[in-house]
């Protein structure tokens, strides 16, 4: 898979995916630099969407 693009710091886009989904935590939000597979997962798991839809939630943020 390719890497998460994202317009802006990741502080502003995890406050903005708090504000959509407002059951996420700051663990479920951790994120480090090449680890986009298992930020994908926690969420995919606490959300119940697909990878695909919130990588494209996320960029589209």
């Amino acid at each position: 898979m390719t890497k998460l693009k994202f317009n802006g710091t990741w502080h502003e886009i995890k406050g903005k995916l708090k504000q959509k989904y407002a059951q996420l935590t700051d663990d479920d939000l951790l994120f480090s630099e090449g680890k986009d597979e298992e930020l994908l997962g926690r969420l995919h798991a606490k959300l119940g969407d697909t990878k695909e839809k919130i990588r494209d939630t996320i960029e589209r943020l």
